[in-house]
C-alpha cells in the first residue's frame, strides 16, 4: 500500500463528478491538490467543500497546453514536488462518424486524448524526481468496446488507453517507482452524458447515450464511489481499474467475443432498441 498523506497530485476536471469527488477523497487522505477545471463556478464550488485542506485551483481548458504545463509546474513549485497527475477532464458528443462535423470530432480529440498526452509530458519529469509518483488517466468502457454515435469519445477513450498501456510497460523498467493507472469507469451518475452535444441520434434505434435523462438511469455507480476505486487503485498500485459492476461485465464480454460482443451487450447497455413511431431522430 501507498500511502498518499503528504503527496502532491495534480487533478484535471475538478469542477464535478468524479473529479469533485476525487478531489475530496484524496484531500481527505491527506494529499496536497492542483486542481483545475474550464467550469470555473464548479471548481471554485468544489475548493468551497474542500475548505482548509491544502490546495489551489486554476480555471483554464486543458485544451491550452501553456496554461496546463504553468499549473503543473506550479504545483510542483508550491509544495516543492509533484507525485502524481490525474488526467480526468473529458467531454463527449453524440453523432454517428458520419454526421460529426470535423471541429467536434477533433474538440474531443483535444480535450479526451491530446490534454492527457500533455499532461503526462509535462508531469513525468516532476514525478520522476519523485520517490513515489501516480500517472493516473481516465479512460472509459468505451475504450474497451465501441459503441454507435460514440466514434469520437471511442477514439479518444481507445487512445487513452493505448497511451497509458505503453506507458505503464516503459516506466516499470525505467521508474519502477511510478505506478502507471488506467481507469476504465462504467456508467457513473455524472452530469458527462446530459451534457454532451447531441447532433443526431442512429436512424431506426434509440440508444441510451442519446438521452443524458435516461443514460443517468442505467448508471449505476456514484462519483463518491469512482473515486474511493480509482484512489484504492492508486495506493495498491494497480495498473488496471474497473469502475461497477457494467464495466467489470464489458470487459469480460469483450475478452470472450471480441467480434460479437455488440450483439450481446447492446440490450445491457441500451442499445438497438426500435424508437417508437414518430420519433425525431
Amino acid at each position: 500500500m501507498h500511502d498518499l498523506s503528504g503527496r502532491v497530485i495534480a487533478l484535471t476536471g475538478a469542477g464535478s463528478g468524479i473529479g469533485r469527488a476525487l478531489a475530496i477523497n484524496l484531500s481527505r487522505r491527506g494529499a496536497k491538490l492542483a486542481l483545475a477545471d474550464r467550469d470555473e463556478a464548479g471548481l471554485f464550488e468544489t475548493s468551497r467543500m474542500l475548505g482548509n485542506y491544502p490546495h489551489f485551483v486554476e480555471a483554464f481548458d486543458v485544451t491550452d497546453h501553456a496554461r496546463l504545463k504553468a499549473w503543473i509546474d506550479r504545483a510542483a513549485a508550491e509544495y516543492g514536488a509533484l507525485h502524481g497527475i490525474v488526467n480526468n477532464a473529458g467531454l463527449s458528443v453524440v453523432a454517428p462518424f458520419a454526421d460529426c462535423p470535423e471541429a467536434d470530432f477533433d474538440r474531443v480529440m483535444a480535450v479526451n486524448f491530446d490534454a492527457v498526452v500533455a499532461g503526462c509530458r509535462y508531469a513525468l519529469p516532476h514525478v520522476r524526481r519523485a520517490d513515489k509518483g501516480w500517472i493516473v488517466n481516465v479512460s472509459s468502457v468505451f475504450g474497451m468496446m465501441g459503441y454507435p454515435t460514440q466514434s469520437a469519445y471511442n477514439a479518444s477513450k481507445f487512445a487513452v488507453r493505448g497511451l497509458t498501456e505503453a506507458m505503464h510497460l516503459e516506466l516499470a523498467q525505467t521508474d519502477p517507482h511510478i505506478s502507471v493507472v488506467r481507469v476504465h469507469p462504467g456508467g457513473i451518475k455524472t452530469n458527462v452524458a446530459r451534457n454532451a452535444k447531441f447532433i443526431r441520434g442512429m436512424d431506426g434505434s434509440a440508444m441510451a447515450l442519446d438521452n443524458g435523462e435516461e443514460f443517468e438511469k442505467a448508471a449505476r455507480t456514484t462519483p463518491e464511489q469512482a473515486a474511493e476505486v480509482i484512489v484504492r487503485g492508486m495506493e495498491r498500485g494497480q495498473h488496471r481499474v474497473l469502475i461497477g459492476a457494467d464495466a467489470r461485465f464489458i470487459d469480460l464480454v469483450v475478452r470472450l467475443f471480441p467480434v460479437t460482443y455488440f450483439r450481446r451487450i447492446g440490450t445491457f447497455l441500451g442499445g438497438n432498441r426500435t424508437k417508437p413511431a414518430g420519433a425525431g431522430r
